[in-house]
């Protein structure tokens, strides 16, 4: 029998993760025209929701889509093509980003720093300085694959400080839910998020906020598409009529969980993902293990990497699937170097305790 339940292993990985069976039940419900009356309230419903989330008064709405798709939206939309983006790469998603942007016809440069730090902000405020305006800077808030997480609001701030004219986007995709994200507060001009990370849902919809300049400004560059076409998407998303047929079952599912979070509260919740963060280093600690994220301050509340040095970083997931679970064993450059713990989503302290007592006994 696998650890506290009998169907299937608990997941503790960096997304996709762990989804609780009342949300489940909600995805088995009979399917319903996303045109009938009902479903139309609930998409409005939703968006209204989503800008709770996001803490914004602007836009926040969503896509049948992986979150990849919103980084490349982000220039379809934003950035005219031979435009210059500024991308701060500190792994292999920030990295991607950056590569997406040239993949569509951009002007990228990138501030980079090595796997395992994060930026300072006055190393992005020389990099400004010294360059040409920008016409979007993109930061990962929390670097996935190197357990990062990125001094987001300061950051963003030296964008604004350095030129008014500058959109700031934000790859939040291991971050909202499980982290502040203060969109309208911070400044940000688009940040976006899949459902599989902190959101504790299947994979299949991205939720996104966008600025009202950003909107603005996407009404200015050409060739968009169609599906992506913020200009579109985004006032008839929050009407309750998207653009093409969404995932119904998982829009009822992200309607119910945040129903849930909202009625926890986002700062219950947020400080519950740090109680996991401390537990997951305690735990190492006392295994002298060492965090691959040498900054206490730069180590993410939601996903953490650790050294594997010695240890068969394989055999411990073989342990971790034998008691019913399933763990990472790093990714990209990092893999088998670095085990990554996704302690995000609706985990609880207990269960967390329950798997960690299986890795190396």
């Amino acid at each position: 029998m696998l650890a506290g339940m009998a169907d299937h292993p608990i997941l503790f990985l960096p997304g996709p993760t762990e989804v609780d069976a009342e949300l489940r039940q909600v995805m088995a419900s009979p399917l319903v025209g996303h045109r009938s009356q009902g479903f139309v309230a609930e998409v409005q419903t939703l968006c209204q929701q989503l800008k709770a989330l996001f803490r914004t008064e602007a836009h926040a709405v969503f896509e049948t889509c992986p979150a990849t798709a919103l980084m490349e939206a982000a220039f379809r939309n934003l950035v005219r093509p031979g435009g210059r983006t500024l991308h701060l790469c500190c792994g292999a998603f920030s990295e991607r980003w950056s590569r997406i942007a040239k993949d569509c016809g951009r002007a990228p440069e990138s501030l980079s720093v090595p796997w395992g730090q994060a930026h300072s902000v006055a190393a992005l405020q020389q990099k400004l300085r010294a360059s040409p305006p920008f016409e979007a800077v993109c930061i990962t808030h929390n670097e996935t694959s190197t357990g990062v997480i990125e001094p987001l609001q300061e950051l963003a701030a030296a964008v604004r400080a350095a030129n008014k004219d500058t959109l700031v986007l934000a790859d939040v995709v291991t971050s909202l839910a499980g982290a502040p994200v203060e969109f309208d507060a911070w400044g940000l001009d688009l940040a976006f998020a899949g459902t599989q990370k902190c959101l504790a849902l299947p994979p299949g919809l991205t939720a996104y906020a966008l600025s009202r300049r950003a909107l603005e400004r996407a009404a200015k560059v050409e060739a968009r598409g169609f599906l992506f076409d913020f200009v579109r998407a985004v006032p008839d998303t929050e009407a309750g009529k998207t653009l093409a047929t969404p995932c119904v079952p998982l829009v009822l599912a992200l309607r119910k969980q945040l129903d849930r979070v909202l009625q926890q509260g986002l700062e219950r919740r947020w400080q519950r993902h740090v109680l996991l963060q401390h537990e997951t280093l305690a735990w190492a600690q006392q295994w002298q293990i060492e965090p691959f994220v040498t900054e206490a301050a730069a180590r993410s509340p939601t996903v953490s990497c650790l050294n594997a040095s010695a240890r068969d970083v394989k055999q411990m997931a073989e342990k971790a699937s034998a008691a019913g679970y399933k763990l990472d064993q790093g990714y990209g450059d990092l893999k088998g170097k670095c085990f990554r713990i996704g302690h995000m989503g609706d985990h609880t302290v207990e269960r967390l305790q329950k798997m960690l007592a299986v890795l190396l006994r």
